[in-house]
């Protein structure tokens, strides 16, 4: 019978502490960066989308800024009836009408609907972020070019 053990053990218990406590620190940390990251992808795809509806003449180009009301600027923007957006809601037609509205929201602006097929990318895994990314960048392009 050893009678030291659980003070052996009670003696490495604030390293142990310590340890545990840095690591929450860092996840801590890395989930904050990670917010901060979408929330500056949120405002970007947010002004681009307000400044390609304004290019179009859409009287609610301020949709853009508001979650799950930006959804009814896509129809807006091809002078359908704003009830069209709860398409992008269900499964499978919103992939759909997300690649057809964008289609020819981008032929509207003179540019290749071909654009649109990016959409597919963003339900293929390890592809998605690829596809993200290379969206943004083509709307940003569209909404701050001339």
């Amino acid at each position: 019978m050893n009678y030291l053990y659980p003070v052996e053990l009670m003696a490495d218990l604030p390293f142990i502490g310590g340890v545990i406590a840095n690591l929450i620190l860092v996840a801590f940390i890395l989930i904050l960066l990670v917010f901060l990251f979408l929330i500056v992808l949120y405002v970007y795809s947010s002004l681009c989308w307000y400044k390609i509806a304004k290019k179009l003449r859409c009287k609610h180009a301020w949709l853009a800024w508001i979650p799950f009301a930006n959804y009814f600027l896509l129809p807006l923007l091809l002078k359908k009836h704003w009830a069209w957006g709860f398409m992008l809601l269900l499964p499978i037609a919103n992939i759909v009408f997300a690649i057809i509205w964008c289609w020819k929201i981008f032929e509207k602006l003179k540019y290749s609907g071909a654009w649109s097929l990016l959409v597919i990318g963003f339900f293929i895994p390890f592809l998605s972020v690829f596809a993200i990314l290379a969206h943004l960048i083509i709307i940003g392009f569209m909404a701050f070019s001339k």
